[in-house]
């Protein structure tokens, strides 16, 4: 075709190009939000024709860059009319599907879909470019189309993007002071959207980016303006105003707006952004007096708490202390200091909080009798439990609690009896009903932090009474309480009791999906590091996986580090048994005396017991006379009847430890059945060591693997994926998945992304009929999990 040659020439040459008779062509236009006038024209000639052409044309825009003026509009109306056309939205990606792709780096899932509002592209840009930041590729982006629009229209654009995401009219008015383009012609731009009577940025990533781009003192000019109209109005958001007054740069606007939208966002349960707040007044701090100062770290550093972010707390605590000392504030101190020793205990320093409290209990008695004391009383108490001082631990609750009462301090009733519950539990009582009123006492008050902790320490009464259903049923009210309010610190804590749950009912796989996850949280504290390096170090190291020691060593650290037999027994046991299962019985013996001297006065029956039963398979001489309350199984084992323990540990619905308990055995029958449970289970340590007994023994036909049909799931789902893949084909929503299975609908859009990305599919319809293609009925589930 010769150069220049009229437009309706070349638009038939193009067809003839792409129209070849008895072939199918694809032809492929990209990115047609960005197209010029002519293709606009090509794409209209093609889409009138397509019906008598042999050719599949495919065109791609985004429709949230398209201006409602732009003729490509009008040409995607006159086309929707034809009938060869289709037109396929592609919806943005979900929630789960974003914090799937941000899994395994360091990400808040969370606030990276609220950034993106699940756009792919500024997902993957996000992602490759690092977090946090506005990728290049997004900032020369907004850039060029912030380029085709006049000063008048970029400087609306960036007045409202230093407001926010939403925009007021009226503040926005007034930031522009009579200067700029008339609000609607920022719409044409496509950042700017109408919401109702204001407007709104499409993505705040595009906010964010447009904001970098505007010049510093810009950007401190309008803050300034928007800050003295805000000030101006009654109703005004005093988290609004703290922005603001930072960004002008005004340190004493700062310091009167920032501390009340910190303990405004900490009531309503909004704690990442309490914690920004106090720290965006310490920032300004320079000039305050010391109580005011410290009044700011201690507001700080108990935020902190809430979020698993105990290592600034105890920075923020320190500076407070040292503060209150120099002031000779002798309550305060007393306060700090059990706030601190229970951050020292959680970052797994058990001593150094011991001597903590008990710090604090002689600084506080020396004072008037107050809420202060009795927190005090009630955080010693916790320290005394941690020692296995049980009848001394609930003597010191009870005091706590009957100050609490008369001073009529819910919160302080509630921590008592939650302390006093738990330490019957440890001590082989029934503390579940004391743990459910200090819930309710949280529920009926409405204290939140009170009311995370108990669901907590329900899940984990449950979890060590091998009351499964009901620590599954704590998990999931707790888990949607408190991911509602940001309670980090529990939500972890409640993750963490779920893997021994599933660690103990053989769903491995499940467990160690919530492992990784847990480990994978940015500043996790120690102690809530504990209950997964110990659960994915046994499941690895019953599997035969290399990195079970280094786990294990962890976990064993972090656990000593606290003092509790609780903690450390535990991880003790189960290096133990992968000594003995490797062959090792010297070094298995060495691990089970270690257990034993820190669990010895432990009364928590079935800890206790977990070691005694070990002295038993190694046939080593028990060390005491067998407490009257040991729990059945292990009772029934250290007598010779294992099979009767097996039957105890199914009825318990632990399958691996009932499979241990037969491996004891000589019984032919017995060993068969440990050994189908071990592969099962893809325990290959377990199983090997089955395997060479039974060879011991002279047994023959001795199966030397899992069976063809449990040796690899569906599309390599685990059997929690299949049991949401089965609910999925029955038509249920997250919100009634998560009620049958009994856990938060968090956990099940992370199974529900899981599942769609392993059977290749898109959609929830489209998941269903892979169900039925793989045999996965709908109200059933995989076989033994109905």
């Amino acid at each position: 075709m010769p150069q220049g040659a009229q437009r309706d020439r070349l638009f038939a040459a193009f067809q003839a190009e792409i129209d070849s008779p008895g072939t199918l062509t694809v032809a492929v236009i990209e990115d047609v939000h960005w197209a010029d006038e002519a293709t606009i024209d090509l794409l209209s000639f093609l889409g009138r024709r397509l019906g008598r052409m042999s050719t599949l044309l495919l065109a791609t825009y985004r429709d949230d860059e398209l201006s409602d003026d732009h003729p490509l509009r009008v040409v995607l109306g006159d086309l929707a009319t034809q009938r060869a056309t289709r037109r396929m939205r592609m919806p943005p990606l979900t929630e789960a599907a974003v914090r799937a792709l941000a899994s395994g780096r360091d990400v808040d899932g969370g606030e990276l879909y609220r950034i993106t509002g699940g756009n792919p592209f500024y997902v993957s840009e996000i992602l490759e470019a690092g977090w946090p930041s506005v990728p290049p590729t997004v900032r020369d982006a907004v850039r060029a189309r912030l380029a085709r629009s006049g000063p008048g229209t970029r400087r609306v654009v960036e007045s409202a993007a230093v407001i926010g995401t939403r925009v007021d009219r009226s503040l926005l008015s007034a930031a522009l002071d009579g200067s700029g383009a008339p609000v609607e012609d920022s719409l044409a731009t496509g950042i700017l959207v109408a919401d109702g009577t204001d407007l709104r940025f499409r993505h705040e990533l595009v906010r964010m980016a447009v904001v970098a781009a505007i010049a510093a003192h810009r950007k401190t000019e309008l803050h300034a303006r928007l800050l003295a109209e805000l000030e101006e109005r009654e109703d005004a958001d005093p988290a609004v105003l703290a922005h603001h007054s930072d960004g002008a740069g005004d340190e004493k606007a700062v310091l009167r707006h920032a501390p009340e939208a910190a303990r405004r966002s900490s009531a309503l349960g909004a704690h990442r952004e309490a914690a920004a707040q106090f720290e965006r007044a310490l920032r300004f701090a320079n000039g305050l007096d010391q109580p005011a100062l410290a009044a700011l770290q201690e507001g700080v550093a108990g935020e902190y708490s809430l979020l698993d972010r105990w290592e600034e707390a105890e920075r923020a605590l320190r500076a407070a202390l040292a503060l209150r000392r120099e002031l000779g504030h002798s309550l305060k101190v007393g306060e700090d200091l059990r706030f601190l020793s229970r951050t020292l205990w959680r970052l797994c320093r058990g001593e150094e909080s011991d001597r903590t409290a008990e710090q604090a209990v002689r600084v506080l008695e020396a004072l008037p009798p107050g809420p202060e004391l009795a927190w005090a009383y009630a955080n010693l108490a916790a320290s005394i439990f941690e020692s296995a001082r049980t009848d001394e631990g609930l003597r010191v609750m009870e005091q706590a609690r009957d100050l609490g009462e008369r001073q009529g301090r819910a919160d302080i009733v509630s921590y008592a009896l939650n302390g006093i519950g738990l330490g019957l539990v440890e001590s082989g009582g029934d503390g579940v009903a004391v743990i459910e009123r200090a819930l309710q006492v949280a529920l009926n008050a409405d204290l939140h932090e009170a009311a995370g902790r108990a669901y907590s320490t329900l899940q984990e009464a449950c979890t060590r009474l091998n009351l499964f259903t009901d620590s599954e049923r704590y998990h999931a009210e707790g888990m949607a309480y408190c991911e509602g309010r940001e309670l980090g610190v529990f939500s972890l804590c409640l993750m963490g009791w779920q893997t021994q749950t599933l660690l103990a009912v053989g769903r491995w796989d499940e467990a160690t999906e919530v492992c990784a996850q847990m480990l994978g949280h940015r500043g996790i504290s120690p102690v809530n590091q504990i209950n997964p390096l110990q659960v994915l170090g046994t499941i690895h190291g019953r599997r035969g996986e290399d990195d079970a020691w280094e786990l294990l060593d962890r976990a064993l650290a972090m656990a000593e580090g606290t003092g509790d037999p609780l903690w450390i027994a535990p991880v003790r046991v189960v290096r133990a048994e992968l000594r003995w299962l490797s062959g090792d019985p010297g070094l298995a013996a060495s691990e089970v005396r270690s257990g034993y001297d820190c669990a010895v006065g432990c009364a928590e029956p079935w800890t206790f017991g977990s070691v005694l039963i070990w002295f038993s398979r190694l046939g080593m001489p028990v060390p005491a006379e067998l407490p009257a309350d040991l729990p059945e199984p292990y009772a029934l084992e250290m007598a010779g009847d294992r099979a009767a323990a097996a039957v105890a540990w199914q009825q318990l619905g632990r399958p691996y430890d009932a499979a241990l308990a037969r491996l004891g055995s000589a019984d032919e029958a017995a060993l068969r059945h440990a050994l189908e449970i071990f592969n099962t289970l893809g325990a290959k340590s377990a199983a090997a060591a089955a395997r060479r007994k039974m060879k011991d023994l002279g047994l023959k036909a001795i199966p030397r693997g899992p069976r063809a049909a449990t040796r690899a799931a569906p599309a390599g789902l685990t059997a929690r994926e299949q049991q949401v893949l089965a609910l999925l084909a029955e038509g249920l929503s997250d919100r009634e998945i998560s009620r049958r299975l009994f856990i938060s609908e968090r956990t099940v859009q992370h199974h529900v992304s899981a599942v769609l990305a392993k059977t290749g599919v898109s959609s929830r319809t489209a998941a269903s009929r892979q169900a039925a293609r793989m045999g996965i009925e709908a109200s059933t589930g995989p076989a033994g999990l109905t």
